[in-house]
């Protein structure tokens, strides 16, 4: 009809950012990815157009796609920019007030200086065993801070969310932990677990694509390098489902600055320290000239004065309700000595004690139910992996996980819904 007026575009409409075309970066990455055509900054830049919802859904996809097939998501160039780029857009975080909450809980000893840790696998690994890294997390915080990070499941049953969201007597509310009050649970105790979803809302723009292509992309081996509390990050374990992966995570890790870090694989491609038999190990060790370097070695149950337990006794492939009975009864001491799954957590736990620095201390004053009998002995890669196992024991046996855990639990229910 002649003289009819356009009609104003919807306030979201205008409001939505404009979409970026990266074709240019498609076309040079893909199908001749050994030309070296692009860097990873650049791709670091593409991917970040996502979380800002910039980036088509067909480009998304077609990013995705191509860095899968072109195994240029598993360098670790691309893996250390992709991952700044991400913590960059993730919730905002105030550290001014996050250091004054932890300056009544540091407790430096041996090598640990008092910062975060954070033990986190990147999952796949297809053997479905019990939660490790997110029980040996609660079990850490007895003797450090610890910052884990972490989402529900994608390939199992029971993911570390699912776990803490299904404990009783009270469940954790993680969606209440965000940047506003993060400040407040470490006032109440050494362990907070970052959802997230939480802390990375830009990730909403990608997550059907990811469930639309049907393959694992970078974000599933993103989320273990994207803490948002990166900056106070002292020292982390990360468990990778490829023995292929070892050194890219490991040195992923070093590009970005990581001064403290160990990355296993069970022999059996699995992301944790396996209690079936040897495990590949990828440390960095600070050398006295301040430059950091990895050093691969392999770790054995025996190293630990453990016993050896076949993954089948240690993958329950239980539902989050029931896994989360499992770590109840760990953490408040109800599991024989001996059993395999507790022995599983204990070793794991045991290492992250030991990247942390907390093991070299000579002296020996944790309080009840500590005997005070350091175990100096070493093991590979110069650690002292039977001092990890007893005073990973010693936080069960003197209920100061379980403490921790509950005053965990108590102040995310007690935070506005």
């Amino acid at each position: 009809m002649a003289g009819t007026m356009e009609q104003p575009k919807s306030i979201a409409m205008q409001n939505q950012p404009a979409v970026v075309d990266i074709r240019h970066i498609l076309q040079r990455l893909w199908p001749d990815p050994e030309k070296e055509n692009v860097t990873a900054r650049e791709i670091s830049d593409a991917l970040a157009l996502i979380f800002t919802n910039e980036l088509s859904p067909v480009q998304s996809g077609s990013l995705l796609t191509a860095l899968h097939f072109t195994s240029w998501d598993r360098r670790a160039d691309v893996l250390a920019e992709a991952s700044a780029a991400m913590r960059r857009h993730s919730a905002e975080i105030d550290y001014q007030k996050l250091e004054a909450a932890f300056s009544s809980r540091r407790r430096p000893e041996g090598k640990y200086q008092g910062g975060l840790c954070d033990i986190v696998g990147t999952g796949g690994d297809s053997h479905h065993t019990f939660n490790i890294s997110t029980s040996s997390s609660i079990l850490g915080s007895s003797l450090l801070l610890i910052a884990k990070h972490g989402n529900r499941a994608s390939t199992s049953k029971s993911g570390s969310a699912d776990l803490l969201m299904n404990m009783r007597p009270h469940p954790a509310q993680l969606s209440r932990i965000n940047p506003d009050t993060i400040s407040t649970i470490y006032g109440a105790t050494n362990y907070a677990f970052l959802f997230a979803p939480v802390f990375h809302p830009g990730m909403k723009y990608v997550a059907s694509i990811r469930k639309e292509l049907g393959w694992r992309t970078i974000f599933n081996l993103l989320g273990p390098l994207s803490n948002p509390l990166n900056d106070a990050i002292e020292a982390r374990m990360l468990g990778v489902a490829r023995d292929d992966l070892g050194p890219v995570f490991s040195e992923a890790l070093r590009l970005a600055g990581s001064k403290k870090g160990l990355v296993v694989c069970g022999q059996e491609q699995l992301d944790e320290i396996s209690c079936a038999g040897p495990t590949w190990c990828w440390q960095l060790v600070e050398g006295a000239d301040g430059v950091v370097e990895v050093e691969h070695f392999t770790l054995e149950p025996k190293d630990f004065g453990l016993s050896v337990h076949p993954l089948s006794t240690v993958s329950p492939g239980k539902e989050p309700h029931e896994n989360a009975d499992i770590l109840r009864r760990i953490l408040r001491g109800e599991m024989p000595e001996d059993d395999p799954i507790l022995e599983f957590v204990l070793m794991n736990t045991a290492a992250l004690l030991v990247v942390s620095g907390v093991c070299e201390a000579d002296t020996s004053a944790m309080g009840p139910e500590d005997d005070g009998k350091v175990v100096t002995e070493r093991g590979p890669g110069n650690g002292r992996w039977k001092e990890g196992v007893r005073r990973a024991r010693w936080a069960v046996k003197s209920g100061e996980a379980w403490r921790q855990w509950s005053a965990f639990a108590k102040v995310t229910n007690e935070l506005s819904a």
